[in-house]
C-alpha cells in the first residue's frame, strides 16, 4: 500500500509526486500512455520560469527523471475507476490490478480535438500545433493559420496576429461563433484574414514540416490550397473524467468542477491541472495545481 497514488503522469501528476515524495510519503504514479502529457507535443518551451528553452520532451524526462530519484513508483496502465473506502482508496486499473493508498490525485489531464486528417498525428510539433502561447514564436514573420471560430479560436489569432506575418482563420461554420468583442477586434487585425464556410480536408508537407492546407468550400465544393507554414487548431479540449464522475461532480464540459484548493467532495479525493475547471490550461497552472493538490492530500494523510 503507498500513501499517495497519482493518476496521470503529466506536469501537475509528476509535480504532486514530487511534493508528495518531499514530504516523506511514499508514491505509485500510474499512466497510461508516456510520460510529459501535452507539453511533449511542443518542441520548444520558452515560457516556464528559470528555464530559457527547452523541448517539451526534455522538460518531461527531467521531471520523471528527479521523481524517480526521488523514489517515485511508476506504472504505465490504464486506470479505469477509483473506490473509496474505510481504509483507503483501490484503484483499479483496465489490465485488471488494484492498488491501494491513503489518498489519490486524478491528474488526467485533457487532449486537443483534433481534425482527423492523414498525417495530422505525425505533423504535431513539426507545423500542427495547439497552443499560440508556447508555440506562436517559431512562426515570427511567418504565414500561419487557424482551424476554428470560437472564443479559444479568435485569441488565439488576436496572440498569433503580434507575430505572425499573416494568420488565416479557417471556420467551418457560416460564421465565427466567438464573442463579437473577439470579432471586432479580429475585424481592426490587418494581418487576420477570416475564411468561413471552408473546411480543411488535407495537409500538405515537405521533408521540413508543415507547408499548406487544402481546404473545401462547404456550399459549392471548391477546393483550394492555403500556404502557411503553420496550423493551430483551436476546436476544443476533450477531459477524460467520466469514470471518476460518482467520486468528483463534472461540470458541462466534463470537467472536474472543483476549486483552486485542488478539494473534491470525496475524502482523500483530489484533482490537479487540466482536467479541473479553470480558466488557464498552462504548464505553471498545472504545476501549480500539482503541488497545492499534494500538499493537501499530505495534510489529510497526516490525519
Amino acid at each position: 500500500m503507498h500513501d499517495l497514488i497519482v493518476v496521470g503522469g503529466g506536469p501537475a501528476g509528476m509535480t504532486a509526486a514530487l511534493y508528495a515524495l518531499r514530504n516523506g510519503k511514499s508514491v505509485l504514479v500510474i499512466e497510461k500512455n508516456g510520460f510529459g502529457g501535452q507539453i511533449t507535443h511542443s518542441p520548444k518551451v520558452e515560457n516556464f520560469p528559470g528555464t530559457y528553452s527547452t523541448s517539451g520532451n526534455a522538460l518531461a524526462d527531467s521531471m520523471l527523471d528527479q521523481i524517480l530519484q526521488q523514489g517515485a513508483e511508476i506504472e504505465l496502465e490504464h486506470v479505469i475507476h477509483v473506490e473509496p473506502g474505510a481504509d483507503g482508496q483501490t484503484v483499479v486499473t483496465e489490465e485488471g490490478n488494484r492498488y491501494q493508498a491513503g489518498a489519490v490525485v486524478l491528474a488526467t489531464g485533457v487532449k486537443h480535438r483534433m481534425l482527423g486528417l492523414p498525417g495530422e498525428t505525425e505533423l504535431v510539433g513539426e507545423g500542427v500545433s495547439f497552443c499560440a502561447v508556447c508555440d506562436g514564436d517559431f512562426y515570427k514573420d511567418r504565414a500561419v493559420c487557424l482551424a476554428g471560430g470560437g472564443n479559444s479560436a479568435l485569441q488565439e489569432a488576436i496572440l498569433l496576429s503580434e507575430t505572425c506575418s499573416q494568420v488565416t482563420i479557417l471556420q467551418d461554420l457560416p460564421e465565427l461563433t466567438g464573442e463579437q468583442r473577439l470579432q471586432d477586434i479580429v475585424a481592426e487585425r490587418r494581418n487576420i484574414r477570416v475564411r468561413t464556410g471552408v473546411r480543411i480536408t488535407g495537409l500538405d508537407r515537405d521533408d521540413n514540416g508543415l507547408t499548406g492546407v487544402q481546404i473545401q468550400e462547404t456550399g459549392s465544393g471548391k477546393t483550394e490550397l492555403v500556404p502557411c507554414d503553420g496550423l493551430f487548431e483551436a476546436i476544443g479540449l476533450i477531459p477524460e473524467n467520466q469514470a471518476f464522475a460518482d467520486l468528483v461532480p463534472l461540470n458541462a464540459q466534463g470537467y472536474f468542477d472543483v476549486g483552486e484548493q485542488c478539494e473534491t467532495v470525496t475524502p482523500g479525493i483530489y484533482v490537479a491541472g487540466d482536467c479541473r475547471n479553470k480558466s488557464v490550461r498552462q504548464l505553471t497552472t498545472a504545476v501549480a495545481d500539482g503541488a497545492v493538490a499534494a500538499l493537501a492530500a499530505c495534510r489529510y494523510l497526516n490525519k
